[in-house]
C-alpha cells in the first residue's frame, strides 16, 4: 500500500496551478545560456518557487489576516516573475512559444490569486 499524506494545500485549484507554473518555468529556464544560471535562471525560479511556497505556508496560518497575508506575497511574487520573464524575451533568450505558454499561465493565475486574496481579506473585516 503505497498511499501518503495529501497536505491541505494541495487540495487548492490555486496551488496546483503555482505548482504547474512553477514546472514550466523550470523546463523554460533550463534553456537558458548558461551564463544566466546565477542570474535570470535562479530568479525565475525562485520567484516561481514562491508563488506555491508562500500559498502553501498561508494555508497553514490560522488566522484570515496571516493567510491573506501569505497570498499577497505570492501575487506579488507571481509579478515578479512576470517582470523577470520579460526581460528574458527581450534580451532574447525566452523563445515566443514559451514566453506566450507561460504568459498564458500567469494570466490565469494572477485572477485566481486576487479571488482568493479577496476572500480571506473579506472575512477579516
Amino acid at each position: 500500500m503505497n498511499s501518503r499524506q495529501q497536505y491541505p494545500f494541495e487540495k487548492s485549484r490555486v496551488w496546483q496551478a503555482a505548482r504547474d507554473l512553477s514546472k514550466a518555468v523550470y523546463l523554460a529556464t533550463a534553456k537558458f545560456p548558461q551564463r544566466e544560471v546565477y542570474g535570470l535562471v535562479s530568479q525565475c525560479n525562485r520567484a516561481a518557487i514562491s508563488v506555491a511556497a508562500n500559498l502553501a505556508e498561508g494555508s497553514s496560518r490560522r488566522s484570515r489576516k496571516d493567510q491573506a497575508h501569505f497570498s499577497e506575497i505570492a501575487y506579488g511574487s507571481l509579478m515578479e516573475l512576470a517582470c523577470l520573464l520579460i526581460l528574458s524575451r527581450d534580451i532574447g533568450i525566452l523563445p515566443n512559444d514559451s514566453d506566450h505558454n507561460l504568459r498564458n499561465a500567469i494570466e490565469q493565475l494572477s485572477p485566481q490569486l486576487n479571488a482568493l486574496h479577496r476572500s480571506q481579506r473579506s472575512r477579516i473585516e
